[in-house]
């Protein structure tokens, strides 16, 4: 099961590119995606398919997910 993964902000630049296809782990969350793919260094928000998600969603087959780290402003 596949999924479109997509980094924003620090995440890209940790990661080196912008998105990725990513082969799910059965019965995996998008937190535990995030840790799996990520690490636990940085709080994030979640996002199925461009509507925000909690922690414990099961991504789909064809699914969008998206990391959203915090915005700083000034």
């Amino acid at each position: 099961m596949t999924v479109r993964v997509l980094y924003f902000a620090a995440l890209r630049e940790k990661r080196g590119f912008s998105s990725e296809e990513v082969e799910l782990l059965p019965n995996e969350t998008v937190k535990q995606l995030y840790h799996r793919l990520c690490g636990s260094g940085m709080t994030v928000a979640f996002a199925r398919n461009a509507r925000q998600v909690s922690e414990d969603t099961q991504p789909e087959p064809g699914d969008e997910i998206a990391f959203l780290p915090p915005v700083g402003g000034g």
